[in-house]
């Protein structure tokens, strides 16, 4: 799971396979396979370092390499 917190500072933690796409309008929003849009604090790359991260841990470059 990768934390984000929301414009009012509730963090919360979202599944990054979850997320279909991420824009910047100028708030980062993710939007979710769902439709959901989230609009969080974080920048792009904290998002996306992020969800780099989380796939490290559970093993998803292995794959991928």
């Amino acid at each position: 799971m990768v934390k984000v917190t929301r414009l009012d500072g509730c963090e919360y933690h979202v599944n990054p396979h979850q997320i279909e796409y991420i824009e910047e309008n100028p708030d980062t929003t993710l939007i979710m396979l769902s439709g959901k849009r989230l609009v969080v604090r974080e920048d792009y790359q904290t998002v996306f370092d992020g969800i780099v991260e989380y796939r490290r841990l559970i093993g998803a470059f292995k794959n991928e390499e």
